[in-house]
């Protein structure tokens, strides 16, 4: 590997071991075996390192959430394709369990990771647009912006909140089966009103 290889490996290292707040340039360089100048060189800064070592830590967990999915289609529709990845979803909090908790920390840290958070803000509709398709079957090169602005902001906005749920206290949190009853129990009433 090449010094901006070894870099981005010793980030990911350090940032499941001490989080973003802790971790010093000095600690990614005795990470990587490299020098402080090498992080100019290669990211720009610590930040923009840390950030893109957080996006290649968070990526897989994110490819995770359709594990079941065979062949980019389960075959299913609506409430049943929400249930399964939400399912799916869950079923990655214990693994990536580490990884979650440094996204926790970007979210109640923000104002002091100000250059990383600006960062992560940038890579937030390609998150959203990954859910987007999980949840929609469309190619994510197709979904319609009003469709990844308004469907992909709900998915994302459920996904920070069942997160939250899960690293707090798994036994009391909300289930795909929950979530999904939820959901159809809104649409009925929605149909009923209408």
């Amino acid at each position: 590997m090449g010094h901006r290889e070894d870099l981005l490996e010793g980030a990911k290292r350090c940032l499941l071991e001490k989080g973003f707040a802790r971790t010093t340039a000095r600690d990614i360089v005795k990470e990587s075996g490299t020098n402080l100048g090498s992080i100019g060189y290669h990211y720009g800064s610590k930040d923009a390192l840390l950030a893109e070592a957080y996006i290649a830590l968070i990526e897989p967990v994110g490819d995770g959430f359709e594990s079941t999915r065979a062949g980019g289609d389960t075959g299913k529709g609506g409430l049943e394709r929400f249930q399964e990845v939400w399912g799916n979803v869950i079923r990655s909090v214990p693994e990536a369990r580490p990884i979650w908790m440094m996204t926790l920390e970007v979210i109640t840290q923000g104002e002091r990771l100000a250059g990383i958070r600006e960062l992560l803000i940038q890579a937030q509709r390609q998150g959203r647009s990954g859910l987007t398709a999980l949840f929609t079957g469309i190619e994510e090169s197709e979904i319609p912006d009003e469709v990844l602005e308004s469907e992909g902001r709900l998915y994302t906005t459920l996904l920070n909140g069942l997160m939250v749920q899960w690293l707090f206290d798994p036994e009391s949190a909300t289930t795909a089966e929950q979530l999904t009853e939820g959901l159809r129990r809104v649409m009925e009433r929605a149909r009923d009103e209408a």
